[in-house]
């Protein structure tokens, strides 16, 4: 099945007339999706900056990263359930859209980094001051942030392109 098939059937299904034909689902659906970035990129903002000795410089890290990281992990599924939401009620709009597909890969990329770089950090013995990797902290957490603002940037232009 070839991707254009898909959409054409997904497009189909009785659940996408759903989502498109009542009028207050696509607003409410894009409401919570946009909420839930928020939480995942100011999560992102509050543990990035932290890691990168900008802010909050008198907690450790390991205690704003585990403050923070939970609250990204569910806004993180919130998104992907709203955003699949989305795609399905105008598959053919969406999934055929390479900035949709270039969002996806940046959101891959920014949990990668995610993980990579605080999840040694939930662990209690861990001190990043010992850690053989400490100064690429700085620059991903850098990293980090500009790709949570690409993929943001990457979600308004789907609307915009082909």
């Amino acid at each position: 099945m070839t991707l254009q098939n898909f959409t054409t059937w997904l497009y189909a299904t009785p659940f996408a007339s759903t989502i498109r034909d009542v009028p207050w689902i696509i607003p409410a659906i894009q409401s919570i999706h946009i909420l839930a970035i928020t939480i995942v990129v100011g999560s992102a903002l509050v543990s990035d900056l932290r890691l990168a000795g900008v802010f909050a410089t008198d907690a450790m890290p390991n205690v704003v990263i585990r403050r923070y990281l939970r609250w990204m992990w569910i806004a993180l599924v919130v998104l992907l359930i709203t955003g699949g939401l989305m795609a399905t009620g105008e598959p053919d709009r969406v999934l055929t859209n390479t900035t949709f597909w270039l969002k996806m890969s940046l959101i891959v990329a920014a949990c990668l980094l995610t993980w990579f770089f605080r999840r040694p950090l939930l662990h209690p013995g861990f001190h990043l001051e010992h850690a053989r990797w400490r100064p690429f902290v700085k620059p991903a957490a850098w990293l980090s942030l500009a790709v949570w603002v690409c993929v943001i940037f990457c979600g308004r232009w789907i609307a915009y392109t082909i």
